[in-house]
């Protein structure tokens, strides 16, 4: 069996970590931010770990098992 492609569009919006965590910018920060108070966008500014059923999904794009 030839081996599984990376999906190339989530491999450019995830990152998985040393120890295997899979991380993803925070939405709502990228346009209209006049009106979002600056401790909120502070807060989107990180990046957070990815909930467990959708990094299972997330790991089988970017062709890990």
């Amino acid at each position: 069996m030839p081996k599984m492609k990376t999906h190339r569009g989530a491999a450019k919006r995830f990152k998985v970590t040393g120890s295997g965590k899979v991380m993803r910018r925070q939405a709502f920060r990228n346009h209209i931010l006049e009106k979002k108070p600056s401790t909120r966008t502070r807060r989107l500014a990180g990046e957070t770990e990815v909930s467990g059923g959708d990094a299972d999904r997330i790991n089988r794009l970017l062709g890990r098992r």
